[in-house]
């Protein structure tokens, strides 16, 4: 059956530009609209808000899955990260807690872009043994980010550049060209951070 007039489906494609949470703002009037028809198990009324935008988020949305497991086999743990990652999420941790009759136990996070949420889900219930999970949307702020390369007597190394307003906020070598270049010489990891971070600084001026 027809679930939005053509009045509702115009508005929302003229005035609508996101969807997701209710955005921080200071309410100036409510309507309610109630339907003729009656649907089953669901209330047929619209609900309008109108407000001016009051120190609004800055950053984007994500949605956080989770899920605790207690009788899967830990080698399972691993696949199930990567293929997570692999099928779209920002990040996925596990943290040990305790359940239901005292044991131990796992928690699987999954932060992930809103549209990814059913694949996701998907891949969990498919490689893991928990037959339920929740998610919620929540909002995320990022520093931007930036990759420079520098170079050193071991060899050239990525720096991640993290900035907030176009301030720099961290510079951090590149762990994996750092250890690479460790492998190949005789310098520690640590020395090849230190040239590292000493080369960018001094390309910086400081």
């Amino acid at each position: 059956m027809e679930l939005l007039t053509p009045t509702g489906a115009l508005l929302l494609s003229d005035y609508a530009q996101a969807y997701g949470p209710m955005p921080p703002m200071r309410v100036g009037r409510t309507g309610y609209g109630a339907g003729s028809r009656d649907v089953p198990g669901r209330p047929n009324v619209l609900r309008a808000i109108l407000g001016e935008a009051e120190g609004a988020a800055a950053g984007d949305v994500v949605t956080v899955i989770e899920t605790e497991i207690d009788d899967m086999n830990p080698q399972l743990c691993g696949p199930l990260l990567e293929r997570l990652l692999s099928a779209g999420a920002h990040d996925v941790y596990y943290t040990p807690v305790f359940m239901k009759k005292n044991r131990p136990g796992t928690l699987l996070t999954v932060i992930a872009p809103p549209d990814a949420r059913e694949r996701l889900t998907a891949a969990i219930f498919r490689e893991s043994t928990t037959i339920g999970v929740r998610y919620r949307d929540m909002q995320r702020e990022c520093l931007d980010r930036e990759v420079v390369s520098v170079h050193t007597p071991a060899g050239p190394v990525r720096i991640k550049v993290a900035r907030r307003n176009g301030a720099v906020l961290n510079a951090s070598p590149e762990f994996d060209d750092c250890l690479r270049l460790a492998n190949a010489s005789t310098l520690s990891v640590k020395e090849i951070q230190a040239a590292a971070t000493k080369a960018w600084l001094e390309a910086q001026g400081t």
